[in-house]
């Protein structure tokens, strides 16, 4: 297996992120209505909201170019391809605020939603859930329709919590009682809200592998079991079932850069002002206005703000102020990045891989497998049998591959994996980030009749296309506690204790968390974005 290279988070060239106003040197004046902090997704969108509403706003970003987790990257040397490299899909960004903004971005639907593969009695199949032919594929799976019934009446009760529950993202909290009235669904509501979703997951369906699919989108980027009875893995698999009021998850046209892009123009457009290389260091309140000192490469320096919006993780925002920290988070999965210059062949020959690709490709992951590797994760032990997802978004938006190789039928692909907390990687994160690639790439090649390296296209060096980040990674290239890609653990989206109108409140009155870490943040939605914008408005 090719030793994939670690590279610098930042491609100064396409659309990687949006353009920067300036590097080094001193914002254009010394007070602001807004000064946010960090130029990820959600403080762009808190920018475009504030400015074009007459404040004067600055964005401040310690890196050489703003986007945070939703950009798009070359990241392999002299290859015209341009990968979402971190953040892929989009399914929690309101359209309200793609129109509020007047974004130039748009969204493609995937013709497939998911391609499991299996084998049954010995031989290749495989679960293909695309529309129609979906039937008929649970039939050839399972043996019956009822499998296919019960998926069916599942993802009906899912679509009306979505229905009910996505529009109240943009609105101020509801309280649990009003949300759960909202819902009208008491059923719906024991499931989602109130037991463990591996209770559901069992009662509704028989079939193992059926059960794992279900079971997946509760385990994106979390790290817990089927019955934890914390609900963790309830909260996730809400948050990737609502979006959009559908529960799509759609392919960014250009890139996740090209949010990014179109967002930091429309927060220019409206005269926000965007510095790059300038990290703020600290905070200070009084609870009426605030003061936030810069650094940059060669000088330190105070702007004051009437209300400072912190674009980082809840751990950023206690060190930035002083206060004790917020519990320690822990990222839990693995994200590869490949270019191909094929699509690999299955062994299953009832399904073309250009559809198999085209949605969410399931590997080793059956409900007992991973029930398996949770357990041997909690236990300290890299999964023997990693289970993974990958998805082609070159089949879906081939703009991000340049002329040549899209003519020549190149591809991208990503990768997620599920269970391996950041603990696994702490004693030596190359060593356990390369076993962990070689053991995932194994599982995927029991799938194929091809190894998926025989199918990896060649950097100008010579070397294989393919980079691996495991959670100390992302920690490293983007501040994310413990490489944890939602900040910190996820909260149902309606008010607790302390939560506030919007769910960004802080302690002081004049600093709002505008990150994933807020409450109903997590996910590329600008959410938290929004809803800080609107704190900021009404106060």
């Amino acid at each position: 297996m090719p030793a994939p290279r670690s590279t610098a988070p930042h491609d100064p060239a396409g659309r990687s992120a949006a353009r920067a106003d300036s590097g080094p040197g001193a914002p254009s004046r010394d007070r602001y209505d807004a000064v946010i902090v960090g130029g990820g997704h959600n403080g762009l969108v808190a920018a475009a909201y504030l400015a074009r509403a007459g404040r004067s706003v600055l964005v401040l970003e310690r890196l050489g170019a703003i986007g945070g987790a939703a950009v798009s990257t070359r990241p392999f040397a002299g290859v015209d391809a341009r990968l979402s490299r971190y953040s892929y899909l989009v399914s929690l960004l309101p359209d309200t605020i793609v129109r509020d903004l007047g974004l130039d971005f748009a969204v493609r639907k995937r013709t497939v939603s998911s391609y499991t593969p299996a084998v049954r009695d010995g031989r290749p199949t495989g679960l293909l859930v695309a529309g129609e032919g979906t039937r008929e594929s649970f039939a050839a799976l399972t043996g019956s329709g009822r499998e296919y019934a019960a998926w069916q009446r599942f993802y009906a009760m899912t679509g009306r919590v979505a229905a009910r529950v996505f529009p109240t993202l943009t609105e101020p909290l509801p309280t649990r009682s009003a949300l759960r009235e909202r819902i009208g669904d008491a059923d719906a509501w024991r499931t989602l809200f109130e037991e463990p979703l591996g209770v559901a997951v069992e009662e509704t369906f028989t079939d193992d592998l059926v059960r794992g699919v279900v079971l997946t989108d509760a385990l994106i980027g979390t790290f817990a079991d089927a019955h934890d009875t914390s609900l963790l893995q309830n909260r996730c698999f809400l948050y990737h079932v609502i979006g959009g009021g559908t529960g799509d998850w759609d392919v960014p046209v250009g890139g996740m850069g090209a949010l990014t892009h179109a967002l930091a123009d429309a927060a220019r457009a409206a005269g926000a002002e965007i510095r790059v290389h300038h990290e703020a260091t600290r905070i200070e309140t009084d609870g009426t206005t605030a003061e936030v000192t810069v650094r940059t490469s060669d000088a330190e320096h105070t702007v004051a703000a009437r209300r400072v919006l912190v674009n980082a993780s809840p751990q950023a925002l206690a060190a930035l102020l002083g206060d004790p920290p917020p519990p320690a988070a822990e990222g839990a999965q693995l994200k590869v990045n490949m270019l191909l210059t094929r699509l690999p062949r299955l062994r299953d020959r009832t399904v073309d891989p250009r559809r198999a690709f085209a949605g969410t490709f399931h590997i080793s992951e059956g409900y007992g497998q991973l029930a398996d590797a949770y357990r041997e994760a909690a236990a300290g032990r890299l999964p023997a049998a990693p289970p993974s997802e990958i998805y082609c978004h070159s089949l879906t938006d081939p703009s991000i591959l340049g002329p040549e190789l899209a003519a020549r039928g190149y591809q991208t692909l990503t990768l997620f994996g599920l269970h391996t907390p950041a603990r696994l990687f702490a004693a030596d994160n190359d060593a356990a980030r390369a076993a962990l690639l070689t053991a995932t790439l194994a599982q995927l090649d029991a799938h194929l009749e091809e190894p998926i390296t025989d199918c990896l296209a060649l950097d100008e060096r010579g070397e294989p296309c393919i980079e691996a980040k495991s959670p100390l990674d992302l920690e490293r290239d983007l501040r994310l506690p413990g490489g944890h890609i939602f900040h910190r653990d996820l909260a149902f989206p309606y008010a607790e204790e302390g939560t506030g109108r919007w769910g960004v409140e802080t302690a002081h009155p004049a600093v709002l968390l505008c990150g994933a870490g807020a409450v109903r943040g997590g996910g590329v939605s600008g959410v938290p974005g929004h809803n800080a914008a609107m704190a900021v408005l009404e106060g």
